[in-house]
């Protein structure tokens, strides 16, 4: 446990308790661990865990005007690999409930390891494809990276519980790929929100946040209109 390489967290979210202090503490020991029988984390960035991984997935709660994560809120983590944004998440909003879903086993057997040994009764992890989970199973949507925005919305469509949230960690330009995905899905552009994390946490990590962003769909009724079809 390196109390040193942690206080990075610690000094955005000052005033958690001392169990959410503990919980995040142990991630280091619990990854490096795993990590060792499945590459859930890139090996170059192990090192950097607390940066560029649990202060990177918990930016989500601290830069978002408004954030989501009320008391008795659903929050899916949609495609969360090793458990990333959810697992920092769920250890932060402990009166939230957590479906951590990712179609890869293996990196599901992880999230249940690190789930069962920090005692998190507020995650619950899941194997399944994303359009596969029932419909209207939670009222948030977070997601880090999976893949692009067009393909991606598809497989949410009709997930979230109307007036819900959907927001996803990205990195560059992503001009692009909203013009995509809102052609592709029907979605006006002006309903995309993208909000940088370099004002707030630009100094921190040799410039990791220099390009990092959220994306956010806040209207996601637009989400069950019907798909184009090509030609």
């Amino acid at each position: 446990m390196n109390n040193t390489k942690a206080n990075v967290v610690f000094q955005f979210f000052p005033h958690l308790n001392r169990q959410a202090k503990s919980r995040i503490l142990q991630l280091e020991d619990l990854y490096t661990f795993w990590n060792k029988q499945i590459n859930v984390i890139s090996r170059k960035d192990l090192p950097h865990l607390y940066i560029r991984h649990v202060l990177h997935s918990l930016s989500l709660s601290v830069v978002i005007k408004a954030p989501p994560f009320v008391s008795g809120q659903t929050v899916l983590d949609a495609g969360t690999g090793g458990g990333f944004p959810g697992i920092p998440l769920a250890i932060v909003h402990p009166d939230c409930h957590f479906i951590l879903c990712d179609s890869i086993k293996k990196k599901i057997k992880v999230v249940e390891h690190v789930v069962r040994e920090l005692k998190l009764h507020n995650v619950t992890p899941v194997v399944s494809r994303i359009e596969d989970l029932p419909e209207r199973i939670c009222g948030v949507v977070v997601s880090r990276a999976v893949t692009q925005l067009c393909g991606f919305l598809p497989w949410i469509r009709n997930k979230v519980a109307e007036e819900g949230r959907l927001m996803f960690l990205k990195g560059g330009d992503l001009s692009q790929e909203i013009a995509q995905a809102a052609a592709v899905c029907r979605i006006a552009e002006d309903n995309f929100t993208v909000t940088s994390l370099k004002d707030r946490f630009g100094s921190v990590g040799d410039g990791f946040f220099e390009t990092k962003k959220i994306c956010e769909i806040k209207q996601t009724s637009y989400l069950c209109a019907p798909l184009v079809k090509s030609s």
